[in-house]
């Protein structure tokens, strides 16, 4: 997530709100050959964080992020632009493009404020909590050399990943795919960013109808809720509908603490036979 400016001093954007980033991601960031989708959305959002310098603008995190994939680019250097369309009071608004080369790999539009963190919601239908503990079964093996996921999920070499293997089998009797897995970085506390990460970090959907190979993510919306507590994050992923060539794909990230931290839905291709 580290960003170099390219422009002048760090200081106010240019007077069209537009300011130039330089990045890294990766092979690290990779589901396979491809950078990483959520890594991708979690750089965004940083971007547009980081763009936005008002001493009075308070705790500012991306609290949506509505990402559109037009392309999937180089493990390598990349190139963030954001440039700021709204800077209110308690909301602000940031366009982001992810480039490579000439290409434009991603272009977000990131919504800034203040999560709501602190205070209980009035309503919670939390899936989450009533399925998965707050940290993994103690003989849940990580995704490392010999899991049957390694050398694909490349992710595992910055975080720790331990899925429930048997939700990614295909469905006997036609029921929804109901994906389980816990995540935490490694040596660190899970921040906005990463849980936005994990927005985007279950194996497909389309498991569920034995279509495993790459499902590019054509759009992707995530909603951050609150800020992790320090622990492990439960992601739990299901669908409402895989077509021949679409599918939809949800995610809920909750913290140690049962609280809904990171909602995301997704718009992807189903895999080729």
């Amino acid at each position: 997530m580290r960003l170099t400016r390219l422009d002048a001093a760090p200081g106010p954007a240019d007077p069209d709100g537009t300011v130039r980033y330089a990045a890294e991601l990766s092979r690290h960031w990779t589901i396979g050959p491809k950078v990483h989708g959520g890594t991708m959305l979690a750089l965004c959002a940083n971007a547009a964080c980081t763009s936005v310098v008002d001493e009075h603008s308070g705790d500012l995190q991306p609290v949506a992020v509505s990402g559109n994939f037009l392309w999937a680019p180089e493990p390598g250097p990349v190139r963030v632009i954001t440039r700021i369309r709204k800077r209110g009071r308690r909301i602000s608004v940031v366009d982001v493009e992810l480039t490579q080369g000439e290409r434009t790999a991603v272009h977000a539009v990131v919504t800034l404020g203040e999560p709501e963190h602190h205070a209980p919601p009035l309503l919670s239908a939390n899936p989450v909590t009533a399925l998965m503990a707050s940290e993994p079964p103690e003989d849940l093996a990580p995704i490392a050399p010999g899991h049957p996921m390694a050398g694909l999920v490349n992710l595992a070499a910055g975080c720790d990943i331990r899925p429930v293997v048997s939700t990614l089998q295909p469905s006997v009797d036609g029921s929804p795919p109901m994906i389980q897995l816990w995540v935490r970085p490694r040596d660190t506390a899970p921040d906005a960013l990463f849980a936005l990460l994990c927005g985007d970090v279950s194996a497909p959907v389309s498991f569920a109808v034995e279509r495993t190979g790459w499902a590019p993510t054509v759009q992707l919306t995530a909603y951050l809720r609150g800020l992790p507590a320090d622990g492990w994050l439960r992601v739990l992923c299901s669908c409402v509908q895989i077509g021949q060539d679409w599918f939809d794909e949800d995610h809920t990230v909750v913290d140690c603490e049962g609280r809904i931290v990171v909602q995301t839905r997704q718009l992807a291709m189903v895999p080729a036979r």
